[in-house]
């Protein structure tokens, strides 16, 4: 399972991103395609947020591509999560909302953590970060 960042998502609705919205479409629907991925509610609504405030998508878009996104493994957050989420801010020195997003990651069990914002093989709570719009990237178990 990979756990995936909110840049990702907002890059394959940014129609201003050129390859990274093409590379980022195509992880996202793999993801889908394979079951394969993990998001959390904070992704869905920095995602939202985003679309609203800087790509100017449509409510229409941004609903559908919610629901879309919701049929991906949610990770619905509990107090224990934040709790974590603190911990691991302090012990990696990376902001609250990265360490929330690392603390789902792990929540899921997640093999890695697709993001754009994090350090590229960089290890955060034992869960490495892969750039899936740099690197050659391809899921384990896709044709």
């Amino acid at each position: 399972m990979y756990f995936v960042d909110t840049n990702v998502i907002v890059y394959a609705n940014d129609r201003s991103a050129g390859d990274k919205q093409v590379r980022a479409i195509h992880v996202v629907a793999e993801l889908l395609k394979t079951r394969q991925g993990v998001i959390s509610i904070q992704v869905l609504q920095e995602y939202a947020f985003t679309a609203i405030k800087k790509l100017h998508q449509s409510t229409d878009v941004i609903l559908r591509e919610i629901r879309l996104l919701e049929s991906m493994s949610v990770v619905i957050p509990e107090p224990s999560m934040v709790i974590r989420a603190v911990e691991i801010q302090i012990s990696s020195r990376i902001s609250f909302w990265d360490a929330s997003i690392v603390a789902a990651a792990e929540n899921a069990q997640c093999q890695a953590i697709l993001s754009e914002d994090l350090t590229p093989g960089q290890y955060y709570a034992g869960i490495p970060v892969i750039n899936p719009l740099l690197e050659s990237f391809t899921l384990k178990g896709s044709k």
